[in-house]
């Protein structure tokens, strides 16, 4: 039998609290704690660590940061962010990654109780994913390098509609961490680096403000995707939370297609639809990268890259936070190679 995985939920709302519970709580594997703020979730975790935390941002009394801040600092303890802060205030629940959050699931404003029930199963799955994820330390974002000579005065600019466009393809998948890879991974992408897609796991109107902050830190131009975007050297394109982004040839350049459409693999956007429409428009000109996971998402189209002669790249296990898309695709027999991320960075430049 597998190990019971003891939740606690911290919600000021008693609604929210009942539902949470009750929802997890169908769960055979699964013991839930509620606490209605901070406080009393610091006390009760000091009778009972719990094995995962469902927290909301806005409480009363300390609020969720600062109470993620303590648990991370004091105890790291996987926490899945459940909060209307997620959609109203999107650079507060960045930072709520940044600090240690291994996912985020918005909270509607209006019709909790439908949306809970309507989401069950996949919150469910996120929370009991998150449970076996494993919480390292933070590290502080690298502050930037000194600037020599006359980039101190003059900074070079990011490469963007009018650069040329370039045959190579890169198009990397991730999920529950992968918001920390992606960081490491495209902030060592020098400037001319090949045009790269990526699709992040994330809620609606998140994915806009992810992509601006790694504009910020990268040499490379980040953007989130808008339908026939140009793929260039120089730029990543992050697909947009709740749409599909599809690679395209056009004449003698890539561009992409933003798209509604179902769920695949449970996800939109998905990890397998890019890497699909990468191995059907780019095949050996092509690089595939999957990240650090929960589910399955992305092995069947690494695969499909794969076949197509692309070289494609899983993350190993040591280095991800949850192993379950790469392990999926490595079963598959869709990696070329398995690398730890540490080494993804270094080695896509030389692949372009």
């Amino acid at each position: 039998m597998p190990q019971p995985i003891h939740a606690l939920v911290v919600d000021d709302s008693a609604v929210v609290r009942q539902m949470l519970a009750e929802i997890l709580g169908k769960d055979p594997r699964v013991t839930v704690t509620v606490a209605a703020h901070p406080l009393i979730a610091l006390e009760k975790m000091q009778r009972q660590r719990p094995h995962v935390i469902v927290l909301d941002l806005e409480m009363p009394e300390m609020d969720g940061l600062s109470f993620l801040e303590r648990v991370m600092a004091t105890d790291p303890i996987p926490v899945v962010v459940c909060s209307g802060l997620a959609a109203r205030g999107t650079e507060t629940a960045l930072k709520a990654v940044d600090m240690g959050a291994v996912a985020v699931i918005e909270k509607p404003r209006l019709g909790v109780k439908g949306f809970l029930q309507e989401s069950a199963l996949l919150f469910r799955e996120t929370v009991t994913e998150a449970a076996r994820v494993r919480v390292r330390p933070r590290i502080p974002a690298r502050p930037p390098a000194a600037a020599l000579g006359a980039e101190a005065v003059l900074p070079l600019r990011k490469r963007g509609a009018l650069s040329a466009t370039t045959d190579k393809v890169m198009a990397l998948g991730a999920s529950t961490g992968g918001t920390e890879a992606l960081r490491e991974i495209l902030e060592a992408m020098p400037a001319d680096a090949p045009g790269l897609l990526v699709v992040q796991h994330m809620p609606e109107v998140f994915t806009r403000a992810f992509a601006e902050r790694l504009d910020k830190s990268c040499r490379i131009e980040v953007k989130e995707a808008v339908d026939g975007d140009r793929v260039l050297e120089g730029r990543a394109l992050v697909a947009p939370g709740n749409r599909h982004m599809l690679l395209r040839r056009s004449g003698g350049h890539y561009a992409v297609e933003v798209t509604d459409g179902p769920l695949v693999s449970r996800h939109r956007p998905s990890v397998d639809v890019l890497f699909r429409s990468v191995a059907a428009s780019a095949g050996a000109a092509s690089v595939g990268v999957l990240l650090t996971g929960m589910g399955g998402d992305g092995a069947a189209g690494l695969l499909d890259m794969r076949n197509a002669d692309a070289y494609t790249i899983a993350q190993d296990e040591p280095s991800c936070a949850v192993f379950g898309m790469p392990r999926e695709a490595i079963k598959r027999g869709a990696a070329r190679a398995v690398l730890p991320l540490s080494e993804i960075g270094t080695t896509l430049p030389r692949l372009g």
